[in-house]
């Protein structure tokens, strides 16, 4: 569970980042903006530091953790890398990197080099979703609205249990994430207005569940 709520963090950390800057992000004046995966990792890994007490890695970490953090960190620096010219582009107001997007990318690169050990996903409540591969798998959907979007559930509290995350045998761990003022923009009211990134806004209100970091440690 130590492990899975890590990897929970630094994602976070690393999302709050690009949130931060997502005027950076959208100036249309081109060049570098000096917004890369170092900048990103610094900024992260302060915030890690001031959550977790300890930085993401650390001497006398146990192996495995170090070994599924250090993948994080690499998957965070390659996707930076990979989105330079997205992010620099001249003339373009709008790039499209939000928080949501950057998180898949990091989570999907993250799969591709340590999938055999652990999986990441941001997903949500089926109703929420806008991407087709951040859906909810059956088991998280049970989860999700008998326990995490259950009036009773204690706000933050994670949800963990051993089950099968693609007929593997897992450790998963349910991170609730609730709407911050931040993601009313694009996921507040009106319900059914279009938002910037083109999608109908859910008509979310501040606290309400808007989405779940689901981690999947296999044996």
């Amino acid at each position: 569970m130590a492990t899975a709520l890590k990897l929970a963090s630094l994602l976070r950390s690393a999302r709050t980042v690009i949130a931060s800057n997502q005027d950076l992000i959208n100036d249309p004046v081109g060049g570098d903006k000096g917004l890369d995966g170092d900048y990103v990792l610094t900024l992260a890994t302060k915030a890690f530091l001031e959550a977790n007490g300890t930085e993401p890695l650390y001497d006398g970490q146990d192996a495995r953790e170090a070994r599924l953090l250090s993948a994080q960190i690499t998957a965070i620096q390659e996707v930076m890398a990979a989105n330079q010219a997205t992010i620099n582009q001249e003339g373009v107001g709008f790039k499209g990197f939000v928080p949501a997007v950057f998180g898949r990318l990091v989570n999907e690169r993250f799969a591709e080099l340590v999938g055999d050990e652990a999986v990441i996903k941001v997903t949500a409540p089926p109703e929420l979703i806008r991407n087709r591969k951040a859906r909810p798998d059956e088991w998280e959907t049970e989860i999700i609205r008998a326990e995490l979007a259950a009036k009773d559930w204690p706000k933050g509290q994670v949800f963990t249990a051993e089950a099968e995350h693609d007929a593997k045998p897992a450790f998963r761990v349910l991170v609730p994430e609730y709407y911050s003022e931040g993601c009313l923009a694009c996921h507040g009211e009106p319900k059914g207005e279009i938002d910037v990134t083109g999608y109908p806004k859910e008509g979310g209100k501040l606290g309400d569940l808007g989405g779940v970091i689901s981690i999947s440690l296999f044996r």
